[in-house]
C-alpha cells in the first residue's frame, strides 16, 4: 500500500485558528467546532471560537473580540478553520458579518458539506471582492471535525470504539470484576476525552456489572461537558436504581421491554427510546439513525465485548482507542473486548490505520481508524444485531 503523501504543516495563523476551534470540541453540537483569527499587519488582532448552539459563530467571535480591543478590521485577514456559512440558522450569515467588517481576504481549513453551505459562503465572498483560498490546516481541521463532516454525510453520529483490556484481551476476570484493568493516567484520560464527545454508549450488561455514572470527571476541569449517557437494553434488564439513570441519560429498547419497565426508567428522569428490534436486539441502524437525529455528532461506545462485536461486525466503527494494561487475566470465561461474529478468516479482519501510540502512565493506547476489507473479499451474512 502506498504512504498517503503527507500535507503541508498548518500556517502560523491558522494552526491558532485551529487551537481556537479545538477549545470548542464538544460543546457546539449539532454545529461544528469551528475556530477563527483575525490578522492585520503581520499580528493577531482577534480571535474566538464556535460557542454553544444559539451563540455566535467562530468569524463573529473573532471580529467582536477585534471590535472591543479598539483594532480596526478593514483590510484584515481572516483565518478560519471551516468554510464561513451563507444562509440564515440560528444565526445571520457569517460571511455578511465578514463583509461589512470590511475584512479583505479569508483563508479556510476544509469546504462546509452542508448543502445550505456547500461553496455558497467561498462564493459568497468572493462575489464581495474579498480574496479567498482554502486547503491550510485541512488535515487538521479535518480532524477536529470529523464527527460533523461524518454525520453530514451519513446522518449518524461517528462512532467511537474504547475499551480497555489486558494483555491476553479480557476486560474483566471470569466473575465480571473489571475494576480496575487500567491505571489512574488512563482513567483521567478518559474523562477528559468524555468532555469532547457528544455521546457515551454501553450495553445494558455491562451497565448492570459495572454499574457506571458514564460521566466525565475530568480533574481539574470545573464544570465539565456532560455527554448524553445512553444504555442500550432491548430487554429490560436495568434497574431504577442504577447510577447511570437520570436527567441526561437515555435508554435504547424494544417492544420486548415491558411497560412496567420503561415507566419505572422514566421515572428516574432518563428517556426511554423504544426502537425496532433486529434479531431480538436493539437494531443498530435504527438506533445510530435516532442519535443522529438528535443532532450527536460524536458517540463513544465503552463496551462491552458484545455491542463492540455488533458494531464491528456491522463496520460501524470509525476511530477506536484501545487501552492496554501489563495484566495477564486468563480464563476461558472472561469477557474479550470484542466479540461477535468476528472475522472468518483473517482477510476479513480490519486493520488499523493512522495508528498511534501513546503512554498513560503503565498502560498503552492505541488508536486508529479501522480499515474494513474490501467488500468482494469480505465473508457475506456477518452482520449481527446490537448484542449487550
Amino acid at each position: 500500500m502506498t504512504a498517503p503523501t503527507p500535507s503541508p504543516a498548518p500556517s502560523e495563523f491558522m494552526r491558532l485558528a485551529l487551537e481556537e476551534a479545538e477549545a470548542a470540541v464538544g460543546t457546539t453540537s449539532p454545529n461544528p467546532a469551528v475556530g477563527a483569527v483575525l490578522v492585520r499587519d503581520g499580528r493577531v488582532i482577534g480571535r474566538g471560537h464556535t460557542q454553544p448552539p444559539g451563540g455566535p459563530h467562530a468569524e463573529v467571535v473573532a471580529l467582536r473580540s477585534a471590535s472591543e480591543a479598539g483594532e480596526a478590521t478593514r483590510g484584515a485577514t481572516m483565518y478560519v478553520t471551516l468554510e464561513p456559512h451563507n444562509h440564515q440558522g440560528r444565526t445571520p450569515p457569517c460571511t455578511e458579518a465578514i463583509i461589512e467588517a470590511g475584512v479583505a481576504a479569508v483563508h479556510y481549513a476544509i469546504d462546509d458539506p452542508n448543502p445550505l453551505v456547500a461553496g455558497s459562503g467561498a462564493a459568497r465572498l468572493r462575489e464581495a471582492g474579498l480574496e479567498v483560498t482554502s486547503g491550510d490546516g485541512a488535515t487538521e481541521a479535518a480532524r477536529l471535525s470529523e464527527g460533523y463532516l461524518h454525520h453530514r454525510a451519513t446522518g449518524q453520529p461517528l462512532v467511537i470504539a474504547k475499551y480497555a483490556a489486558s494483555l491476553d484481551g479480557r476486560i474483566a476476570s471470569a466473575s465480571g470484576d473489571a475494576r480496575w484493568i487500567s491505571g489512574p493516567e488512563a482513567r483521567q484520560w478518559l474523562h477528559v476525552l468524555r468532555t469532547k464527545l457528544d455521546a457515551i454508549m454501553v450495553g445494558s450488561t455491562t451497565a448492570v456489572m459495572d454499574d457506571p455514572q458514564l460521566t466525565a470527571r475530568p480533574e481539574g476541569i470545573e464544570e465539565p461537558h456532560q455527554p448524553l449517557r445512553t444504555v442500550v437494553d432491548s430487554q429490560g434488564k436495568l434497574p431504577a436504581s442504577a447510577r447511570v439513570l437520570g436527567p441526561g441519560s437515555l435508554v435504547a429498547t424494544t417492544e420486548a421491554s415491558s411497560a412496567e419497565w420503561r415507566d419505572a426508567i422514566t421515572a428516574t428522569g432518563a428517556e426511554v427510546l423504544v426502537l425496532p428490534a433486529e434479531k431480538s436486539y436493539v437494531s443498530i441502524e435504527a438506533l445510530l439513525n435516532a442519535l443522529g437525529e438528535r443532532g450527536v455528532l460524536t458517540l463513544l461506545v465503552e463496551g462491552g465485548g458484545a455491542l463492540l462485536g455488533a458494531l464491528f461486525d456491522q463496520r460501524r466503527v470509525q476511530r477506536l482507542y484501545a487501552v492496554i494494561a501489563p495484566v495477564i487475566i486468563g480464563a476461558i470465561d472472561a469477557p474479550s473486548a470484542v466479540s461477535g461474529t468476528g472475522a472468518h478468516v483473517m482477510a476479513d479482519a480490519p486493520r488499523l490505520r493512522d495508528v498511534t501510540v501513546e503512554r498513560l502512565g503503565e498502560d498503552t493506547l492505541i488508536s486508529g481508524v479501522p480499515a474494513w476489507p474490501d467488500a468482494t473479499n469480505a465473508r457475506e451474512g456477518t452482520e449481527s444485531p446490537t448484542r449487550e
